[in-house]
């Protein structure tokens, strides 16, 4: 009797520790952080899920920059990637700061930016895998026909800027943490240079906006090539200085698909597939030979780099 006893105290023991275990195990899974993936887990991660359009993903939300919408590119690559897999892409362009910050919401799946310390950032912070640099092409200066400032014999992107700053010549700004307001303003701190005053405006636009603006208003300002070489004939700028040798100007754009981890609704399958084709020799020739006005405006990086 007095085993029986004991049998049945043992028995009850081992089911309320069962019963402690299976209430907590849930608990514990859900409220612990979730780790940062290595490329090799993400891989691995991913590689159980069916294939992007059989697993409802037939959409891919891209965020890019207001550069490459304004250059036309997309509009020539994403029609046959969507012919080719019946993935539609919707694309937001935004500065890179802001298309960062979509990231950063899980409000898109793949960035297609050109602010390296920013992506960086965005990539140390959890919130990016598989960051891959893979065109270029460079960063400009352009400006009103009569030239204030007289920045066309300057011999460095860095005198452009002396100058304009003496000569209290009008510039405007991006202003927006785009790309392209985050190399103008290593160039001013290259120059040894913290502009401020009237002569000197952020406007918060995008590149093509920009652009036209400083046309209407004489202004000096920093653009990226492919957007130049689309509306130079239809501005009143000259291109004033620019120099492709010199690497501190050169504008490089990366891929990067919005962690799966931190943002499990992502289409992450999708961005991977999609990664892969506009990095393939294929679609890179394809991008090669994209020109504007009969001039290349976007060079893969494997033309540049041993």
């Amino acid at each position: 009797m007095q085993l029986s006893k004991k049998r049945n105290s043992r028995i009850l023991f081992y089911l309320t520790g069962f019963l402690v275990l299976a209430v907590l195990v849930p608990f514990v899974r859900l409220h612990t952080p979730s780790k940062v993936l290595s490329s090799q887990e993400v891989l691995k991660h991913d590689s159980t899920k069916d294939s992007p359009v059989s697993a409802g993903h037939s959409i891919l939300r891209m965020a890019t920059t207001t550069s490459v919408e304004s250059s036309h590119l997309l509009d020539t690559l994403l029609p046959v990637f969507t012919q080719g897999t019946g993935i539609r892409v919707d694309v937001v362009a935004v500065g890179t700061g802001a298309a960062l910050a979509l990231g950063r919401n899980g409000d898109v799946d793949i960035l297609l930016v050109h602010a390296p310390e920013l992506e960086e950032q965005f990539i140390e912070e959890g919130h990016g895998v598989f960051r891959t640099t893979f065109l270029y092409n460079e960063f400009l200066l352009v400006g009103p026909q009569n030239d204030p400032a007289g920045v066309r014999t300057a011999l460095t992107i860095q005198d452009c800027f002396i100058r304009i700053a003496q000569a209290r010549a009008p510039f405007l700004s991006r202003g927006d943490n785009s790309g392209t307001h985050v190399r103008e303003k290593e160039i001013w701190k290259k120059a040894g240079i913290y502009p401020e005053g009237s002569w000197y405006r952020e406007v918060g636009q995008g590149m093509e906006s920009l652009l036209r603006m400083a046309s209407d208003l004489g202004s000096y300002t920093v653009t990226d090539s492919a957007t130049w070489a689309y509306l130079k004939g239809k501005l009143l700028l000259n291109e004033l200085y620019r120099n492709k040798d010199d690497p501190f100007l050169q504008n490089f754009y990366s891929l990067i698909l919005v962690h799966p981890e931190r943002h499990p609704r992502v289409a992450f399958s999708t961005a991977t597939l999609f990664l892969e084709w506009i990095t393939s020799p294929e679609v890179l020739q394809r991008i090669q030979c994209y020109t504007i006005g009969g001039e290349q405006v976007f060079f893969p990086v494997s033309t540049r780099l041993p």
